[in-house]
Formats: structure tokens, C-alpha cells, sequence
């Protein structure tokens, strides 16, 4: 099992872990683990090995690629190489390891990621990675299994289908949750048992591929069989989900994991959602830090996106975040979105400074990029200097009184060409890969395509 970045990501990522512990469900087969080195440039010439045995990654019969996001991709292209590998299937032989794909990206858009795997499986993995390497070492060749594979509902082989995706997987409520496999220090989530307290989401969000219509919506694990499946020896546990706040049980979760005297994280708080008696259990739990969304920079633009978070809901949260002794409330949201106006930043500016007179604030901003499989697929990206003019709008605004740090507009126009593309655009991040692997790398190799497709995402870059 190989993950395209780094350790502590990698081992951070409870799908990873779920996939990792089922394999070794089946006494008769064992997976080892590997990861994007931490300093890709001091490892060149050096085989990627496995964490069990230190055995060259190149030497498995199969290869199982987790893939979170569209920038991962570069990391897919890049431990390929490490393993000795062509990233090109298609220039693999039949001697060489059967690579096959799956994770959160096959929810959205896995086209760009189709010429470097044999067979992707799509959605939900946690039955149909079995029933996957049951195909794989089944065969008596990486032909053979291309050919059973693709009678799977859910499995996606390129050189079979071309582009045409099949639906995605929904494994059964019985198997939920997913928990984790492996506690270690060395991760983003130190020490943390992760653990689902629930999978998909009940809400209608416009822009996310996680909706109420992915997979039948939100599903429920409940109160018992989370804590129950808590190690003793857990000092924090990690519930993971797309809409973890919305668990009907959630403070009493919470709650009951305090009184054990252990620290809880959670994946997602809905600033509708938070109450005394909640934002109580998460500071007996260890929260210094208030974390929650609006992702729209005004009242107008959230409602837009059947965003469910009010001006008021934002306000008690920083309300329950003072009286709880929070150090600090942080705030994600996007900007770039469609039919963003500078009032709408001007709007975040005047709300910012009155939240950040009731508690310290700090917003996280994204430039917002539209993906495969949501209402919002196949709007525009607002443009590297639209973004980079309103972010600086908004820092001038919030100067001194506010916290603000934004990812990249640069490399969020880079996700959306790839969150937008196809096989083309997969084969373009290879030649920005082997080129050295920087923005301007990234846009001669888009610039360069055949079709006019990322010359018209181009012409909104300036």
C-alpha cells in the first residue's frame, strides 16, 4: 500500500488505515506500507523500501495507491519512479507490479489519475478492495485481471473503458465504521485513534462532492459501537466524517470520551450545530481552538450555495468560544466563488473585525475550485489575480484585528485544471513533474495540450 505524500499525512488518513486493516483480515495475505519520502531531492537514486520489511516497493505484486486530491497526483508520478517503475501503464510490462488505485479523489474526478494505474476502484473501497485483490491474484495475468476487474460495478480500467466512469461503491452498513489500524507519534493527528462516527453527509452543499445525493447521504454509527471500539490505551481519539457535528449524539460522545479523560479531535464542526452543553465537552476535551466553516464570504454568496451557516450562528460560536475559556476561534471559508463581488469581501471585512471584538479570530482561506460531481462542476476558476486582489481586499481590511492565512492561487488554479480534466491533463502533470515540478512547469505543460479545454481555464488566469 503506498501513499503519494508523506508519512505523517499518509498515516493521518483513515481511509489508508481502514484499506490497510481489512487486507489483514484475510490470514493468507499481508500488506506493508510506503510513503512519498519527506525530501524527494535527497532521495533520488535511492529505491523506495517498505516500512515492515525495508523490501524495494517495486518487488510487490500489487501496488494499492490511496489518492486524497488532485495535487497528490504529483506524488503518484513521483513514487512510481521511486519504485522503479514507468509511471505510464501503458509502457509497463506484464513482469511488472499490477498498480491499482482507490480513495476520496474517485468520488470527484479520477480521470487525470487514469494513465498512471491498471484499475481504479471507485467510492466506497472497504469490500471491493478485497474482492479487487481476489481478481488480481486470482489471474494469471495483469490482462486477465484488467478483464475480471472490469465486470466489477465499481472499477474503473482505463484501458477498458476509456473514460467512461461507472458509479461508485457504497460498502455495507455493517461494515462501518472504519477505525484505525496503527497509532503512532510520527503523524499529523499525534496519538489518535481515528474512527468514523459517521460516513457521507445529510446536507445539500453546493460545491461539495460529499452531499446528501453521494452514496444515500448521511449514515449514522452509533454512540455504543464508537465507544466501544476505543482501545483503553487511546489518549485521543479522532471521529472522523464529512458532517461529524450533525451525529444526533455527538456531545454525549463527546462527553463521555472527557470523563475518560481522554483528548478528542473532530473532522468537521457546523457553527449551526454548536451549543453550550457541546462547546463544554470539547474544552473538558482538550479544544483551545474553536474550528468551524462558513465558506462563503457573505450572507448572499452562502445562501447561494445552500449554505446552512447565518451571521448569527457565527456569532454564538464566538460567543460559546469566549464564555469557554477558547483561546481563539478559526474560521474557514473560499474565496473566488461564483458571482463573488468585492461587497461580499467588503461584507467579510465588517463581520471579521465584530467577531474578532467577541474572541480572537483567525480565517483560513481556499480559492474556491469547482469539482466533478457537484451542482457547482464546470464553473470558472475566478482567475490567480481575481483571488490574489481579494485576498489582498480582505488583509487590508482585517489588518491588526485579524488572523489570515490563505493556500495558494496559483495552485488552486493548478487542482482545478486537473479537478476539470481528463487522461490529458494526467499526462501534462508528468511532463510538469519531470520538469521540476513548479507552477510555471505546471502551465507550459497545460499551455501545451492539443485541445483548447486549458486554454480556455487559462484565459481567466491574468
Amino acid at each position: 500500500m503506498v501513499y503519494p505524500s508523506p508519512y505523517a499525512a499518509g498515516m493521518s488518513s483513515l481511509g489508508f488505515q481502514q484499506i490497510y486493516r481489512r487486507i489483514h483480515l484475510n490470514p493468507q495475505r499481508v500488506a506493508e506500507r510506503a510513503f512519498l519520502p519527506d525530501d524527494i531531492e535527497a532521495h533520488r537514486g535511492v529505491p523506495l523500501f517498505t516500512y515492515e520489511s525495508l523490501r524495494p516497493v517495486g518487488d510487490f505484486p500489487v501496488l494499492a495507491l490511496s489518492v486524497a486530491f488532485e495535487l497528490e497526483l504529483a506524488g503518484v508520478v513521483q513514487v512510481l519512479e521511486l519504485s522503479g517503475l514507468d509511471p505510464l501503464a501503458e509502457r509497463r510490462s506484464a513482469r511488472d507490479p499490477f498498480v491499482l488505485a482507490g480513495g476520496p479523489l474517485t468520488f470527484s474526478n479520477p480521470l487525470p489519475l487514469a494513465p498512471f494505474v491498471d484499475a481504479i476502484l471507485m467510492g466506497e473501497a472497504d469490500e471491493t478492495a478485497e474482492q479487487a485483490l481476489d481478481i488480481v491474484f486470482g489471474t494469471s495475468s495483469k490482462e486477465e485481471a484488467k478483464r475480471e476487474l472490469a465486470k466489477l460495478p465499481s472499477c474503473f480500467v482505463p484501458e477498458i473503458h476509456g473514460t467512461e466512469l461507472p458509479a461508485s461503491a457504497k460498502c455495507a452498513d455493517a461494515l462501518l465504521p472504519a477505525y484505525a489500524a496503527i497509532r503512532t507519534p510520527h503523524t499529523e493527528l499525534r496519538d489518535m485513534f481515528l474512527l468514523e462516527a459517521e460516513r457521507g453527509c445529510h446536507r445539500q452543499c453546493q460545491y461539495c462532492v460529499m452531499r446528501r445525493s453521494t452514496n444515500g447521504g448521511m449514515r449514522i454509527v452509533p454512540k455504543e459501537t464508537i465507544l466501544g471500539l476505543i482501545p483503553e490505551d487511546a489518549p485521543r481519539v479522532g471521529l472522523v466524517g464529512a458532517a461529524v457535528s450533525d451525529h444526533p449524539k455527538i456531545a454525549e460522545i463527546v462527553e463521555a470520551l472527557a470523563d475518560q479523560g481522554r483528548g478528542v479531535g473532530l473532522s468537521s464542526l457546523r457553527p449551526d450545530r454548536l451549543n453550550d452543553r457541546f462547546v463544554a465537552a470539547l474544552k473538558r476535551a482538550g479544544y483551545r481552538t474553536l474550528t468551524t466553516a462558513s465558506d462563503g464570504s457573505s450572507q448572499r454568496l452562502r445562501d447561494a450555495m445552500q449554505r446552512k451557516a447565518r451571521e448569527r450562528h457565527l456569532e454564538k460560536a464566538a460567543q460559546l468560544a469566549r464564555a469557554h475559556g477558547m483561546k481563539r476561534m478559526k474560521l474557514y471559508m473560499m474565496v473566488g466563488l461564483p458571482d463573488e463581488r468585492d461587497e461580499d469581501i467588503d461584507e467579510l471585512v465588517q463581520f471579521g473585525t465584530e467577531l474578532s471584538k467577541i474572541v480572537p479570530l483567525s480565517l483560513g482561506i481556499a480559492p474556491f475550485v469547482a469539482k466533478r460531481n457537484t451542482p457547482l462542476d464546470g464553473a470558472d476558476f475566478a482567475g490567480i489575480k481575481v483571488v490574489e486582489g481579494r485576498l489582498k481586499r480582505l488583509r487590508r481590511g482585517l489588518k491588526g484585528r485579524v488572523d489570515l492565512r490563505a493556500t495558494s492561487a496559483r495552485w488552486a488554479w493548478v487542482e482545478y485544471v486537473l479537478a476539470q480534466g481528463g487522461p490529458a491533463e494526467g499526462r501534462a502533470l508528468l511532463d510538469a513533474v519531470r520538469a521540476g515540478g513548479s507552477f510555471r512547469d505546471y502551465e507550459r505543460a497545460f499551455r501545451a495540450l492539443p485541445d483548447d479545454r486549458p486554454r480556455r481555464r487559462l484565459a481567466v488566469v491574468a
